[in-house]
Parts: structure tokens; sequence; C-alpha cells
């Protein structure tokens, strides 16, 4: 390998530092929310009220409940959706929204026959704990409208590119001598440094998946206006769409059960979830939805295609595995981001690579914040440069306070739906109330002391996660327990609450223990 001049590097280390420096904190929120989203379905299970609806019907009285919502509730004939794969915490058969007062705001409802046969309908209350997380990693924790976040989520992205290429840069001239260095010792600079490159190289391929996903989505309609007027100047030339003919006047749909039967003979191996059907204009159009586990999509859990209801026949090819090769590139483009291919082992792989990812932003700054220490000279203990103690506070307040308002948003999931009424409100209102102290105190109380505070916090708050589940086991009222998968989220918030203990206890031990000249020490 040819060697890289000293000054190139040079130039390229200052461009890794300072671009790492202005990303690296929403990043850490990014990758923290996103590994978590990871099981976003678990989640949501775990955290959405029980149904007060009757247990499903079976999928052959589909018909006779479609029949009783649309003679009751004639608006849901607009867009509903017969529910093959019902669970015991969403057992509705036959589910629709109806539109609200304000523009984009739907209200789902689900129904099912009551012990008695009459028609039972229940507004759904999906919980919107799942979303906030998902919402916190597409706009790196900032509290701004779509419109604001994207675009600076998009920038975020670029300035991660150019820190993955130029740490690439940095790193290969002592690659053969630092890549599998881990030294342990009283240096702790070179200790973060060993694990800050072992964890970006490694996971080097994932994090430049992120980094180019995460441009395209956030600058996904600027690309195609250019698109359009570059490579189709006069608009792209579709040719004549083919519409199917519409049916004589009185063709019923096919039942749920047939409609099942017959996709499940044209798409064998492909999970169905549910079948939607939407009112057009001289016919009714229908949707399959549901999972192929061999191979990804484009959305995290699901994939859907269009569906003839009257014949059961099904349009493929917007399906994974049967897309031509341009939708086939877009799909893997996507599912490498989201990780929705192979099943629950690629979601704990990209669920450890999104942690990692997080440290790497946070070791990142430590490297910083040391490679800038003023160091003790006989004349007595130093004081730290201004920019040095704010990036400390700010590391620890940003980093640590998105976990702890995390983990204080979950505990108050059980909690909640029987106290107030906008629950979504709530959540993000304890997220940021959180997450705002916790910036405020690392201020007041300084890096060192509020890092191991900070811990405290965050695993007191993870605690209290398995509490609703325990109080709901105990039936306590409002609460609630699923068991089943929904305990995987509790045996998870317990697994962690040592490991945050653990970081607070070594953390305080340097701050007490430490370098006396360092930000980190009290």
């Amino acid at each position: 390998m040819p060697k890289i001049r000293s000054d190139i590097v040079k130039v390229y280390k200052d461009v890794h530092i300072w671009v790492g420096i202005v990303s690296g904190l929403m990043l850490f929120i990014a990758f923290y929310a996103g590994a978590i989203t990871m099981f976003e379905k678990p989640l949501e299970r775990w955290a959405t009220p029980p149904s007060a609806l009757a247990p499903p019907p079976p999928v052959s009285r589909a018909p006779e409940l479609v029949r009783a919502v649309l003679t009751e509730h004639p608006r849901a004939a607009k867009n509903y959706s017969v529910v093959i794969a019902t669970t015991p915490d969403a057992p509705a058969r036959v589910i629709w929204r109806e539109r609200g007062e304000r523009p984009r705001q739907f209200t789902e409802f689900g129904a099912s026959f009551a012990p008695d046969g009459t028609l039972q309908v229940e507004q759904l209350r999906k919980a919107p704990v799942a979303q906030l997380v998902d919402t916190l990693h597409q706009m790196v924790g900032l509290p701004f409208p779509d419109a604001v976040a994207r675009p600076i989520m998009g920038i975020v992205a670029l300035l991660y590119a150019v820190a993955l290429v130029s740490g690439v840069i940095i790193l290969l001239p002592t690659l053969a001598k630092d890549f599998f260095a881990l030294r342990i010792g009283k240096n702790i600079k070179r200790l973060w440094l060993d694990v800050h490159n072992a964890l970006g190289f490694v996971s080097l391929p994932f994090h430049l998946v992120m980094a180019l996903t995460c441009v395209v989505f956030a600058f996904h309609d600027p690309f195609y206006d250019l698109q359009g007027k570059v490579v189709y100047p006069d608009g792209i030339q579709w040719g004549e769409e083919e519409h199917a003919p519409p049916p004589r006047p009185g063709t019923p749909l096919l039942p749920a059960d047939e409609l099942l039967r017959r996709v499940q003979t044209q798409l064998p191996g492909f999970e169905i979830q549910s079948f939607t059907f939407q009112q057009g204009e001289d016919r009714v159009e229908g949707r399959v939805t549901g999972l192929d586990v061999r191979h990804g999509t484009r959305a995290r859990t699901y994939a859907s295609t269009h569906l003839d209801p009257y014949t059961g026949e099904v349009d493929p090819h917007d399906l994974p595995g049967h897309m031509e090769r341009w939708d086939g590139a877009v799909n893997a483009f996507f599912m490498l981001h989201f990780g929705s291919y192979g099943g629950n082992p690629v979601r704990w792989l990209y669920l450890l690579l999104g942690l990692g990812g997080a440290l790497v932003f946070y070791t990142g700054n430590l490297l910083w914040i040391e490679s800038r220490r003023r160091k003790q000279r006989d004349a007595g203990l130093p004081e730290q440069k201004r920019s040095t103690r704010i990036l400390g506070a700010l590391t620890v307040g940003v980093s640590l306070g998105s976990v702890a308002g995390i983990s204080a948003t979950l505990a108050a999931t059980k909690w909640l739906p029987a106290q107030v009424d906008n629950v979504a409100a709530w959540h993000e209102g304890i997220y940021y109330a959180v997450f705002v102290l916790a910036v405020a105190w690392a201020f007041a109380r300084g890096s060192a002391r509020g890092a191991y505070e900070l811990l405290w916090l965050a695993a007191l708050a993870t605690a209290l996660v398995p509490l609703g589940s325990l109080a709901g086991l105990w039936g306590v009222a409002g609460t609630w327990n699923h068991g089943g998968s929904g305990i995987a989220v509790d045996l998870t918030a317990v697994a962690v609450v040592p490991v945050l203990l653990w970081a607070a206890a070594r953390t305080r031990r340097r701050a007490l223990g430490g370098h006396r000249d360092s930000v980190w020490s009290t």
C-alpha cells in the first residue's frame, strides 16, 4: 500500500474531527432510537392497551361482519380492511379509518361481533410511543416539523458520509498496527481511540449504507424534481395504462376466505396479514398486505401489492422476489436501511450495530475533549478551555438525556391511557422534558458529576419500564400485561439496568480518581 503523505492525513483528520463534532450528537440520538425501532412491532404490541372487542369471528364470517359495518357505518366503504392475522391485543377482524376535522387527521375503528351477535365497534388506540421513538430516529431528535427537520437530517447525513470517508483515510497508514489493538491501561485517550477505530472500521459498510440512504430519504423530492427536469424534460412517457374492465353490475367481491385461498396459491411463502378494499370510480380496488421472510421489503414489517377482489388475481410486480431489476435495486436500498430481511437474527445484528454506532459518536467527542485537555504542570491545575467544558456538558447531556428520555416515556406507557386523553402529546412532552432537564443538569453540575448522575437517572428510568407490566400483572386499574412476546421489552429493560449502573460506577470512579486536569474529574 503506497504511503499517504502526513499533510494529507492531517487535512482529513481536521475534516473528520469537525464534521464529527457538528453531527455526532444528533447522530447519537438517531442511532440509539433507530436501534430500538428494529423491534418496533413487539414494542408497539407491548405498549398498546388491550382491546375491549370480543374475539374476532372466523375469516369465513368476515363478509357478514363487513355487511354489518357498512350498514351502520357507510363511510367505511371508502376504504376498509379485513385483517387475517389478528392478535389478542388487536383482535379487530374489520378495520377502517374516518377523516377528522384537521388535515391528515384520521380515527381508526375496529369491529367484531358481540357474544349476542350484535355489531361491536371500538376506536382503536394504537400506542404512539413506538412512533415517537421512530420519529426521533428519523428527525435526529429535533422537535421541528417534518419540512424543517428532514432537510437538517439530510445535511447531517451528508456530513456523516464525509466523516466516514475521512476517518478511513486517517486510519489507513496505521491500519495493520492499530486495527486489532485494544490498549487497556492508564492512557484513557488511547483506549477510547482504539474502541472508536475498531467500532467504526468493522461496521463501515453498515455506516455507509445508513449515510447514503438517509441522504436519499431526506432529499427524495428534490432528487425526483431534478430528474424530471434533466432526464425527462418533456415528462415521463408512461404509455397507456392498463385498467381492469369494470365488473358487471351486481358482481360480488370474493369472500375473504376464498381470497385467502387463491392468494396463498399464487404467492407461496407469503404470510398474508390483511386485505384492503377501496372504492374506485366503477369498481372496488383491492390490495393484499403481508410479509415473505425470504425477501427484504421497502417497509420495515410488511409488503403490499394490487389484488383483484373479484377474481383473486394478484399483481406481484411490487413484491420482493417478483420485481424487475430497477425496482429490485430500489427495494434493496430500502431493505438495507431498515434491516427488513433475514428475520430476527438480522434485527438483533442491526440493533447491536446501531448501539455500536451511537458509541462511535460518543467516543469521538471524548477523543476531541481529551486531545484538547490542558495538562497539569508544576504550577497547579490548569483551567480548561470553555469549548472543552461546553462540549463535555453537551456530550453528556444530549447523549444520556436521550437515553433517559426514551426510558422515561416508555415507563409511562402503561399508566398514561387511563389518565390522559392525548397520549401522544404526553409521550412527546415527557421525552423532551427529561431531555432538556438532562442537558441543563449537565451544564449545572459539570460533565464529570453530570455523567454518572445522569447514568443513574437513565438506570432508574429504565428500571421503571417493567413496573407498568408488573402493575398490570397485579391487576392495578388502568395498566395491563399482554405476556407472550411483550415480555421481551420488560426483560430487555431489566438487562440494560445493570449495564447503566456499571457504567455509572466506572464513570464515578474516574471522576474521583482519574486525571485531575480532565473535564471528567471532579
